[in-house]
């Protein structure tokens, strides 16, 4: 095979496992048996970056840096806020960040701190996963009625502070 022909070949399967990103490509041949030294490493790697630990305040520090670097995008109102960030599981590893207003994160936001996280705790070789959690709000849905006096002073203050002339 000439390498007009390979180059080729490396081209159509970055296009074709473009969603295995986070692998290294080992190219081997069966014939000559070419490449087989380099893959009994990369496999160690591999394992070795599925079963990591990573501490929660390296966790947090590395998101930290990543939203100071890139801000997460506005989502309606105000800006989602990310808190802290600690590991969920291994094989694979699973980040979970903690924050409000995560719904409102987009995809591609995700995608960036997964590949912030994949580069700075150098996992290669295995698929990574960042969940959002936020904790709910105890106070939702328990408005306290007014006592008399406070709806007299409210009604008053509406009608103190509306428009004068028009």
């Amino acid at each position: 095979m000439d390498d007009y022909q390979r180059e080729v070949i490396k081209r159509e399967f970055d296009r074709k496992l473009s969603f295995l990103n986070f692998a290294n490509l080992h190219y081997i041949s069966a014939l000559y048996g070419n490449g087989v030294k380099g893959l009994m490493p990369s496999v160690d790697a591999a394992y070795a970056a599925a079963m990591a630990h990573i501490p929660t305040p390296k966790l947090t520090r590395a998101m930290l840096a990543a939203v100071d670097r890139q801000q997460p995008p506005r989502g309606g109102v105000s800006r989602p806020k990310l808190r802290y960030a600690h590991q969920g599981g291994e094989n694979p590893p699973l980040i979970i960040v903690h924050g409000s207003m995560l719904e409102h994160v987009p995809q591609s936001y995700r995608r960036y701190l997964e590949n912030t996280f994949r580069e700075v705790f150098e996992l290669k070789g295995t698929p990574l996963r960042v969940e959002f959690r936020t904790g709910h709000n105890p106070y939702a849905g328990k408005k306290t009625p007014l006592t008399e006096e406070e709806a007299r002073r409210a009604h008053s203050r509406r009608r103190r502070n509306r428009k004068k002339y028009g």
